[in-house]
């Protein structure tokens, strides 16, 4: 009977641990689907942007062991009234402004500062596909008009069988997406919930099976697309994005601080909007972008790829917005002028032919109203054409 007591006090002791393991596990989730749906509330929504690394799994990228490279300081603009009144309505974070090289306007808003690390959202596809360039120009892979399913099996009986790469960077996908952020049950809601719950994001994208069009026949912006495109790129290579994009873009650019990524369940990066860097480091980046692929001496990204990846090749509306390889071209811009572009106001502005680069991070709750985005553009430009 003492033996019976003995080993039924372990078990019970096991089952309780179990229990407690299984409980902390739920909880963990279950934080995590909290941070989600109230991560763009009006009080949360600054802090929650410069914090995202405490609500979501994520995995470090590094930034190398070499120096910090320097951003001069040039003669210092200050902000206009025009200017002063949108920084306040469009609840900007941070704005950052380079002429000829040179930081000339630089400051942070509502409680943020220069350490920040930023959620870039979608500015993060404009950095995979520099990264795509330099896959590219090394061979690993062959042509862009390769069938994703050579590089990412996984995604064979899916709607992105049939697919080239070239139609998923322009956004051609034709897959059935619904990408609206205020509708709890859309595509883009629920793959958000996959991720804070720690399910797969290789697995989402296999199991989207409707078409609206063929690929190559419509424009449509679909932000898995860009999850797609680091499947191949993982599958050409064989190795992790955060890897990748530290040793071929994040290293050679001497950022200030390490970024990191939001990730899912399998520590796969959410490499469609999960990067996270200093508005400054995001300067670095769009500086080297804007000196086409050039930076400290070296040629990071191959120009004529940039050359590629920012015209406007997808087949978008004519006289709307452009699209190149995960890259927008505003309205009317002309040859040179284009934009890295995230939900709630993120963007790198860059003109080549002002040699000019601005970054501005947001937590706009309003992004989405008519006229915003142009509203921004047209800001922008202003401010470009006044340095």
């Amino acid at each position: 009977m003492r033996v019976f007591f003995k080993w039924t006090a372990r078990v019970l002791l096991l089952l309780a641990l179990a229990a407690l393991a299984v409980g902390i596990w739920k909880r963990e989730q279950i934080t995590r689907l909290m941070a989600v749906n109230s991560l763009f509330s009006e009080d949360k929504i600054v802090h929650n942007f410069s914090n995202m690394n405490s609500a979501f799994l994520h995995r470090p990228v590094s930034r190398g062991d070499g120096p910090v490279a320097p951003l001069p300081v040039g003669p210092t603009a200050s902000l206009s009234a025009e200017v002063a009144e949108w920084v306040g309505a469009r609840d900007v974070t941070s704005l950052l402004v380079i002429k000829g090289g040179k930081v000339v306007y630089e400051d942070y808003f509502l409680g943020t500062t220069a350490d920040d690390r930023r959620i870039s959202w979608s500015m993060a596809k404009s950095f995979l596909s520099a990264l795509f360039g330099v896959i590219v120009s090394e061979g690993k892979i062959a042509s862009l008009d390769d069938q994703v399913t050579t590089y990412a099996p996984l995604l064979k009986g899916s709607a992105y069988d049939g697919a080239t790469i070239r139609n998923i960077l322009q956004m051609t996908s034709g897959i059935t997406f619904d990408e609206e952020y205020l509708d709890y049950n859309s595509d883009i809601n629920r793959m958000g919930r996959v991720l804070a719950l720690g399910g797969t994001m290789d697995g989402f994208a296999a199991g989207l099976s409707a078409r609206d069009a063929d690929p190559g026949k419509r424009w449509k912006y679909v932000s898995i697309d860009t999850h797609v495109l680091a499947m191949v790129l993982r599958g050409a290579t064989g190795r992790g994005l955060a890897d990748l994009l530290s040793e071929k873009i994040i290293a050679p650019l001497g950022l200030e601080a390490e970024p990191y990524y939001l990730t899912d369940g399998m520590e796969v990066a959410f490499a469609l909007g999960g990067l996270n860097l200093t508005t400054r480091d995001y300067a670095r980046f769009g500086l080297m972008i804007e000196q086409m692929g050039q930076w400290q001496g070296q040629q990071v990204v191959p120009a004529d790829w940039l050359r590629a990846s920012t015209a406007p090749s997808a087949p978008t509306l004519p006289g709307k917005i452009g699209y190149g390889y995960q890259w927008w071209i505003p309205k009317g811009a002309p040859d040179g002028q284009f934009i890295a572009r995230g939900i709630y106001g993120q963007y790198i502005f860059i003109d080549q032919n002002t040699d000019v680069v601005i970054v501005v991070t947001a937590a706009d709750r309003k992004f989405r109203e008519p006229g915003v985005h142009d509203a921004n553009i047209a800001m922008l430009r202003a401010i470009n054409d006044a340095l």
